[in-house]
């Protein structure tokens, strides 16, 4: 897959942008990531719209999702 440079730096500065504005969530990524996710872990996310609104989903890890985590931590480091 062959992909723009100046596309990646474009997502590079979007991701710094994003990290800036929530740093937490990162800190949050990192701490799941360091506790070793596993095919079958179950991730739920929520979400409170600004109305009230909740909107709830989760998902079972499988070994496709593991590989491609992988492949985007080994993106993250070429950027």
């Amino acid at each position: 897959m062959n992909m723009n440079p100046m596309a990646l730096l474009g997502l590079k500065s979007d991701f710094d942008k994003f990290r800036n504005n929530h740093p937490k969530f990162l800190q949050f990524a990192k701490a799941f990531t360091k506790a070793g996710i596993q095919e079958g872990t179950v991730m739920e996310c929520k979400v409170i719209t600004t109305d009230g609104q909740e909107l709830q989903a989760n998902i079972k890890i499988t070994a496709d999702d593991l590989e491609l985590l992988e492949k985007l931590k080994s993106l993250r480091q070429e950027i």
